[in-house]
């Protein structure tokens, strides 16, 4: 009795905090899912951003006494610190004494000897809405773990910053990696939430196995509004113009360009030593975000798009630029701009010398089919 009334009194002191805002996240709304995850052992799936005010939802759910046996970190780790790429060990964490298990290790998808002990997974992580932005693939492979070892999975919505549009070409069927799982564009237009359900139901997870999967929605949001992230969802976006720019200028991390990695604006720019037009300077040198950064030392010259507010838009018209001043076809792509992109065809394309528009009406009619798929899985209303 008194365990319930102190629930009932701390959701009460939630909600309290939050009539002063209309948009409260899923994990806000703990009246939604304490009551799924009383007296289950639960293992959380979150880093820095799955915060409740602030306060850290792991911190929250041990104060109402929910068992919490374990802690799972995606790429960045636990508390977000870990630079893109390097790989995520076990640990604990000083705070809570929680193991903490890596799945962006030797491991990305949960073994069942990880979730032998657990009932419910909770997902809660901030997402960019980007196709080869990461945390939805571990989201996938969260589904699929316990799918395949019959266990619930618990998706905690958050919203899209480019939630507002749908653009790119669909990712071939041929070409998979963990930064690109789905046929869905570079700019899917669904929060985490959404894309569950349509991972679940389009039977896209191994062999068709279907999740046992809630997601706990969002109040006070939908598809047309801007969203500014309160905490960074990773150590190389920590701006809104970072964000809306990622899109575009992801894709220049499968060339010989510089994106900012190594300086204190990731993703906010571009630039390369023989680029013959830049009007801006920078040279990378390695920083917490970026341990190795592409043309470490080198002195950039290009652009800088951080004194004003960037759209959100995906458009190649940079990477048609730079390749067009660098010209060497031999070694401005990189193989890696056939999983960013999804497709064998853009690298041709843009070597072909084919515009901009050319290269769109290429990405139909398959765009125009998502988008037709993606009305069926929204939770929230469309800006159109």
């Amino acid at each position: 009795m008194i365990r319930t009334l102190f629930i009932l009194s701390i959701l009460l002191i939630f909600s309290c905090c939050s009539t002063n805002r209309k948009l409260k996240v899923g994990a806000e709304r703990l009246e939604e899912y304490l009551k799924l995850l009383d007296g289950k052992r639960v293992a959380m799936v979150v880093n820095q951003t799955s915060m409740i005010g602030d306060v850290h939802l792991v911190d929250t759910l041990l104060s109402l006494g929910i068992n919490i046996v374990k802690v799972m970190a995606p790429e960045h780790g636990f508390r977000g610190e870990a630079p893109d790429g390097q790989h995520i060990d076990d640990s604990k964490d000083p705070k809570t004494g929680l193991p903490i298990i890596s799945i962006y290790g030797k491991t990305r998808k949960p073994t069942p000897e990880m979730i032998e002990d657990v009932d419910i997974m909770v997902f809660d992580i901030q997402d960019v809405g980007v196709r080869f932005y990461t945390f939805i693939s571990t989201m996938h492979y969260i589904m699929e773990a316990g799918a395949e070892n019959g266990k619930q999975v618990i998706i905690l919505d958050r919203p899209n910053p480019n939630g507002m549009y749908v653009d790119g070409p669909v990712k071939d069927p041929d070409i998979t990696s963990f930064v690109g799982m789905h046929p869905i564009p570079i700019v899917h237009g669904l929060t985490v939430g959404e894309l569950a359900h349509m991972i679940n139901r389009e039977g896209w997870l191994a062999n068709g196995v279907k999740s046992d999967l809630t997601v706990i929605t969002m109040d006070g949001w939908d598809h047309s509004q801007e969203y500014s992230l309160p905490v960074r969802p990773s150590p190389n976006l920590s701006t809104d113009n970072a964000i809306a720019l990622y899109p575009s200028l992801g894709l220049f991390e499968g060339t010989v360009v510089s994106v900012g990695r190594g300086t204190d604006h990731p993703f906010e720019m571009i630039g390369h030593p023989d680029y013959s037009k830049g009007d801006y300077t920078f040279t990378p040198q390695p920083n917490a975000g970026s341990k190795y950064p592409p043309l470490e030392g080198l002195e950039c010259k290009g652009q800088f798009f951080g004194n004003a507010p960037a759209k959100h838009e995906l458009t190649l018209a940079y990477l048609l630029e730079y390749h067009n001043d660098l010209k060497d076809d031999t070694t401005f792509f990189r193989s890696y701009i056939r999983l960013l992109s999804g497709t064998e065809n853009l690298q041709k394309q843009v070597e072909s010398g084919m515009t901009e528009q050319e290269i769109r009406e290429t990405w139909e009619p398959r765009l125009s089919e998502y988008k037709a798929l993606r009305k069926k899985y929204l939770l929230y209303p469309d800006f159109e």
